[in-house]
Formats: C-alpha cells, structure tokens, sequence
C-alpha cells in the first residue's frame, strides 16, 4: 500500500510518500481502507518530535473508510461497513489497522469526508463544553482560533449550549465565518488587544471559561481574562508551549482552574467514543451542526497540507485523501 512515513523528526519534508507492507488484523482488530484522513495539529507534534513517538511511523490519528477485513474476536462489525475512528496512529495511508473498540458505524446519511472530519475535532469540542467545563446559559467563553476545525465546532457547541461566546481569529474572512457559526463577538487579534477587548466586551468582568489551544503567544494574557474563579483550559500548544507557571498566580489572579485535557482522557472506553460520536453525527443529520470541510489534499502532498495547517491557513477542516 502507499503511506506517508516519518523516519526522523522535523519540518514538513520528512513526511515522505511510498509503499509500505499491508497489514494484517490481529485479534479484535479491524482493517480500514482508508477513504479520508484528519490532518490536526496532533499530527504537526508527533512530526516535530514535540510530543514522543517511536521512529518510524506512519502519521494520522483519525480516518473514516470501508472495514477491509477482520481480525479474530470482532462482533460488532463486517465486511463492507462505513465506518470512522480517532486516537489511532496510521491514518496517512490506504489501509490502517484500529482497534475495533475504538470504531464508530457511519450513519448513512454522513459521507466519508464527514466522518472523518469530525471524529476528533468533534469529540474534542464536545469533552471541552459539556465534561471539562459544563457551559450552560449563564456563562461566557473566549474561544481562540475561533475559525479553526476545532474552533468552529467548538463554537456551534458552545452556543448549543446557551453561552455567549467571544472568539479571537487573525483576518476578516475568518471572523465571518465565526460569526456564522454563532459568535456574539468577534476579535481580530491581529488588529486588537484581545485581552482589552474581551474586558471591554464583559464590561471589566471576564469571562468564564478561556479555551485555549494556541498556547505560548495566548495563554498569559488569558489568564487575565477570566473572571473569579474562571477556568483555563489549555488544549492546544499551536504558537508553542506555554512557559512554566507558579501555581501561585492561580490563586492571585482570583483562585483560577488550569486544565490541561487531551481527548484520549474523554474517550477512554467504547461507552465514552458511541456517546460522544452519535451525539455529534445526529446533530449533524438534524443540521445542527455544521462541519466545515476547508481544503482537501491527496495524501501524496500530505507536507503541502502540513504547511497549510501550520501557516494558521486553515479555516475548517483538513483532509488527505489517498
């Protein structure tokens, strides 16, 4: 099969097209012919070497496709099924092989693209407002890169959660498309203070939750955004990693909560992946939630889709095709 191969750490030249072995299933495991692959910014981290993993490998945690085949022990599945998944490494190729506990069925009414667009972005924007900081009508959330894949999603979400919702994004096209998926305000944080402004907007009070997934360049002036006891959750490092922190600010900045969540702490059993994807895939067959696929790339050019992602260009969701 054609997959996309890391052999050492380091710019976006390294992903690097060619044949590999065609795996084979083991026991609980299915074999997924690949349709579409996530491009995130976890992918920019396993490649850089910020986040640990052995060389070599194929990149890509999240895919939707055709079960391919089955390994021993697999109930739940056949031949033939669409299906989806995330928090699986091989995705940048035709075929992955996934445990099937982590596999979701496709509704029939969502393509391939869908599901592979919102398998993780989706699931993390869920986690972030509905378990790591339960919004609901009587808050407020500054949501960064509020035009991002995830930063969309998260938005819709949080609004279906009755918040009001300031995003920040760098250009006026993204802020239409902010304000589109329901934003109250919108902040071009590369006209404005974002931190002024989100005062200015609370009228001096800040808001409740910050979601965070830049990271070095946002997370400081954040903190100073939130109000008593607000919450910081830092998902994302996509500017860099935040500096080390005296825990002692929390308390000085009006006794503040900092998380630092990943999805793979959400998702721990199969329970967790069905509530959270079929929550997802029935609001997108109701048209409650839009998913907003930006730019599809061959997976050949998976490093052209890297620099895209890197370059802050996305507005949206990324994908590889093989």
């Amino acid at each position: 099969m054609k997959s996309i191969r890391v052999h050492e750490h380091g710019s976006a030249e390294v992903l690097l097209h060619g044949d590999s072995t065609l795996p084979q299933p083991g026991s609980g495991e299915l074999r997924i012919k690949i349709e579409a692959a996530g491009v995130n910014y976890i992918d920019v981290y396993h490649r850089t070497g910020s986040y640990a993993v052995n060389l070599p490998f194929i990149p890509g945690i999240e895919a939707a496709g055709i079960v391919d085949d089955l390994g021993p022990d697999v109930l739940d599945f056949k031949l033939g099924d669409r299906v989806a998944y995330a928090m699986q490494m091989g995705g940048y190729a035709e075929y992955s092989i996934v445990p099937a506990w982590k596999v979701v069925v496709l509704p029939e009414a969502v393509e391939s693209k869908i599901g592979a667009a919102v398998m993780l972005q989706g699931m993390t924007a869920h986690f972030l407002c509905y378990s790591t900081y339960g919004l609901g009508p009587n808050d407020t959330a500054l949501v960064h890169a509020g035009a991002g894949g995830v930063g969309l999603l998260l938005v819709q979400l949080a609004k279906k959660c009755g918040a009001c919702v300031i995003a920040t994004v760098s250009t006026d096209e993204k802020a239409e498309l902010a304000k589109a998926s329901g934003a109250d305000d919108v902040i071009l944080y590369t006209q404005d203070d974002f931190e002024k402004e989100t005062m200015r907007l609370t009228d001096g009070v800040g808001v409740d939750v910050v979601y965070d997934s830049v990271g070095r360049t946002t997370f400081e002036k954040g903190l100073d955004c939130l109000k008593s006891r607000g919450h910081m959750v830092l998902y994302g490092q996509s500017s860099g990693a935040v500096p080390r922190i005296d825990v002692q600010i929390l308390n000085d900045k009006g006794s503040l909560f900092l998380t630092r969540p990943s999805l793979n702490h959400y998702t721990r059993d199969r329970n967790a992946i069905l509530r959270r994807s079929q929550d997802l895939f029935k609001w997108i067959v109701a048209s409650e939630l839009k998913v907003r696929i930006d730019q599809t790339f061959p997976l050949v050019n998976a490093s052209d889709a890297h620099r895209y992602l890197e370059g802050r260009k996305s507005k949206g969701k990324v994908l590889l095709e093989p």
